[in-house]
């Protein structure tokens, strides 16, 4: 889908949707699975977020679409958030996501409430990113993405990826410019050969030069995500020291082992671990 494509038009040029509410989209609007699907209800309530949803115009037709959602408080940082799976969150043009059980996503309030606003990036033109994200065509657009966070506001910016999304923000640490990202954060990434034919190995992680948290829960069952692999991880960022952060626990409710309800997506540790990796961050900035 990406390859030889052109880059994106300056964001100088006319987006095609450009939408500013109060954020009423926190409930997660998947198919419905019992207490699965109330329990992500419960998580993602960020009703006093303020949310601004943009389509970055690519050159050669179609969109890249963000979600941005600001803390009504003093704002520490700006995360660029690359879930996992095929990235189709499907983001409507009101803010609501249809998708919204991966980790990063029905997190979102918990990362406002501690002062960091996040942008939310869905599938380009809503087709599946697998095999897509470690190539030089969406690392290009990974770049129109950070500039997209850095003028929302005048904070440290970083990358986040989960599962197949940290093959994506491996590749977007990779091409950014000096001083464009404070650091990246990697939480169960995909590191074994799978169904996306692609690994965070093949988004070029000898490139990155930013500090870097590799987490990895020790509970994950997920085939191609496995924690042993986090110190393998860490070693390919061989220009920077990576960090690794081993967690536990978390609960199946998932017939998916690399489900998002599962250990693999911190299901039910979440807050545990979003406070690990603040903690990193902000020792990091110190």
């Amino acid at each position: 889908m990406l390859s030889g494509m052109p880059l994106l038009r300056s964001r100088l040029a006319l987006a095609i949707a450009c939408v500013l509410v109060m954020s009423t989209a926190g409930a997660y609007q998947g198919d419905s699975r019992g207490d699965a699907n109330a329990y992500a209800e419960r998580i993602t309530d960020s009703s006093e977020a303020q949310v601004l949803v943009d389509d970055l115009p690519l050159s050669g037709g179609g969109f890249q679409r963000v979600l941005y959602a600001a803390p009504t408080h003093a704002m520490r940082g700006v995360i660029v958030m690359f879930p996992g799976g095929t990235d189709e969150l499907r983001i409507e043009k009101n803010g609501a996501i249809r998708h919204g059980e991966n980790f990063l996503v029905r997190t979102r309030a918990l990362w406002l409430a501690r002062g960091y606003g996040v942008v939310l990036v869905d599938a380009i033109d809503r087709q599946s990113m697998r095999s897509e994200r470690s190539t030089s065509a969406y690392g290009e657009v990974t770049q129109e993405i950070l500039a997209f966070a850095r003028e929302r506001a005048q904070v440290p910016v970083w990358v986040m990826g989960t599962s197949q999304g940290s093959i994506a923000a491996v590749n977007a640490a990779a091409h950014a410019g000096r001083g464009d990202i404070a650091g990246l954060i990697l939480t169960e990434s995909v590191s074994v050969l799978g169904g996306s034919h692609e690994t965070v190995f093949d988004a070029h992680p000898e490139e990155v030069r930013v500090p870097t948290l590799v987490v990895a829960n020790d509970n994950d069952q997920c085939r191609v995500a496995p924690p042993a692999m986090a110190d393998a991880i860490a070693r390919s960022l061989n220009q920077i020291s990576a960090s690794v952060l081993r967690v536990h626990g978390g609960e199946q409710q998932s017939s998916n082992a690399c489900g998002s309800l599962s250990p693999h997506g911190y299901l039910g540790i979440e807050d545990s671990v979003i406070d690990a990796v603040v903690d990193w961050m902000e020792k990091t900035q110190a």
